[in-house]
């Protein structure tokens, strides 16, 4: 797998919050022209995209804002069970830590924290504008 790509409004807020999951910037740009609507099938259109990598180098997040056309459909309020893909899980050291830093920047908890079978403490945020969010902290 290359990326993983997330429609968002608010670019620059994104990728502060991404960063401080630890994810590193790796560019950003500007894509418009006939060639990129021909891939979408959006036809004319313009999108600032910010592209990140995570800390072992291995994968990569997509963060786009679409300047054209105009987004058609908000999935950011769905809940963990709606169909499609909806969230991206990150590994992290300590979930307590991780979580207290990501609140500071809006995260807001949507269940309760767990640990599963000793082995995994897990839990799902909202991060920036309700985007579903995994964390995982491996133990023992």
């Amino acid at each position: 797998m290359d990326n993983v790509g997330i429609v968002v409004e608010d670019l620059e807020a994104t990728v502060d919050f991404f960063r401080e999951l630890g994810l590193e910037l790796e560019g950003r740009g500007s894509i418009e022209g006939e060639w990129a609507g021909r891939v979408t099938g959006l036809g004319d259109q313009h999108v600032e995209v910010a592209m990140m990598r995570t800390p072992d180098g291995h994968s990569r997040l997509e963060l786009s804002r679409f300047l054209r056309p105009t987004v058609v459909a908000d999935h950011r309020t769905a809940p963990v069970n709606a169909l499609g893909y909806l969230r991206v899980m990150f590994a992290v050291d300590d979930l307590n830590e991780t979580l207290e830093r990501l609140y500071k920047r809006g995260a807001q908890l949507v269940g309760e924290v767990v640990d599963y079978k000793d082995v995994y403490r897990l839990c799902y945020i909202r991060g920036p504008e309700g985007i579903l969010i995994g964390l995982a902290q491996e133990l023992g």
